[in-house]
């Protein structure tokens, strides 16, 4: 079977290349086009635009590159009509994802979305869009299969991905890496500044801010695979700050705490079970715009959004300082803290529902091909 599969930034890289290897043991003969990023291309395939080339963050960014991204929708309708593809696979990526796939189901091709766009978060009117335009959803997220049942479309939770990711991962020694990276025996607490340069320029300054009063811990940058250390070295001004790019959960595994801007790491974090504190800023437009478009959810990060209560502190634009950041950090390095979230990680891992995600996605995906 022909599969043409489409993610939009690392995480969906990393899931998207997990679902390759799963339909490649369920299809031997599987082939695959995908808009993508290294992970997938090295499970095997045509990669059309890798996600690098097409990373905005932000309503004002998206604005300036209208243009761009226009003509990425009429690469990506023409790449897949050429191509003609038995199912098309959607990641996540839902300011993309569902303007192609109202076009790809008018076509006729067979549509599965695997890892839900957040509507559950805000305009859950675009339910009606899925319900019309995607044949097969996937979630990955518990609440996320309730809230469809409210608008009766019926998905199918998998589990979480990112179980197999790590516990699959090979096994590092804490010594070796350590030495490897020329760090010390010191305490490490890793920074997690996000993996798009808006992101990083408004969140790692603050971070880095408070290196001078932890001088029996050291600071370690985990550099994302989209960016270069030449950008993150103005931010670098301590030598108690180390960097290490790609390598985010090895650092994970031995850090004993974490600061982390929101996104999928808060959830990385958590099963590396890593006491953290969930940052967040954006630019004063983007923020303004989402606030309003998000009114019912009490939480942004998926620690506290799949405990339903609030598990790791979050610090959110006016609130994430250097003043609150440092009061929060003291507190999870407290070994009382830590142990009340150490049981609270425990069961999250339990409602993520185990491992095998990819492959039961994969299962039910070629499944519906040959039946």
């Amino acid at each position: 079977m022909k599969y043409y599969i489409i993610a939009g930034e690392a995480s969906g890289d990393l899931h998207g290349s997990n679902l390759m290897k799963a339909l490649k043991k369920e299809d031997p003969k599987a082939e695959f086009r995908f808009w993508g990023g290294d992970l997938m291309e090295a499970v095997g395939g045509t990669l059309v635009k890798h996600y690098k080339e097409r990373s905005f963050m932000g309503f004002a960014e998206v604005i300036m590159n209208i243009s761009a991204i226009f003509k990425d929708f009429d690469l990506c309708k023409t790449d897949i009509s050429e191509y003609q593809p038995d199912a098309i696979v959607f990641i996540d990526n839902s300011g993309f994802n569902l303007r192609i796939a109202k076009w790809a189901k008018k076509q006729g091709f067979k549509t599965n979305y695997y890892i839900s766009p957040q509507v559950w978060a805000s305009r859950a009117g675009r339910v009606k869009d899925i319900k019309r335009d995607i044949d097969a959803m996937y979630v990955i997220l518990p609440f996320v299969e309730t809230f469809y049942k409210t608008h009766n479309y019926p998905v199918t939770f998998v589990g979480h991905p990112l179980i197999d990711a790590i516990s699959g991962r090979e096994q590092i020694s804490e010594t070796a890496f350590r030495a490897e990276n020329e760090l010390s025996e010191k305490p490490i607490i890793a920074l997690l500044p996000g993996s798009r340069k808006q992101e990083i320029s408004k969140m790692l300054s603050v971070m880095l801010s408070l290196t001078p009063d932890y001088p029996n811990h050291q600071f370690v940058i985990a550099g994302a695979p989209s960016q270069d250390y030449d950008f993150y070295k103005q931010f670098i001004k301590n030598s108690n700050v180390h960097f290490i790019s790609n390598k985010t959960y090895d650092l994970l595994s031995v850090a004993s705490a974490a600061l982390v801007t929101s996104g999928t790491a808060t959830l990385e974090a958590a099963l590396f079970k890593v006491p953290e504190v969930v940052c967040y800023k954006g630019s004063w437009l983007s923020y303004q715009i989402g606030k309003r478009l998000v009114k019912h959810i009490k939480y942004i990060s998926l620690v506290n959004l799949i405990m339903d209560k609030e598990v790791v502190t979050e610090l959110i634009q006016d609130d994430f300082t250097r003043k609150n950041l440092k009061i929060e950090l003291d507190k999870i390095l407290d070994q009382s803290t830590r142990n009340k979230l150490f049981l609270d990680y425990y069961e999250l891992e339990k409602k993520l529902g185990g491992k095998g995600a990819s492959a039961k996605t994969a299962q039910l995906i070629y499944k519906s091909l040959i039946t």
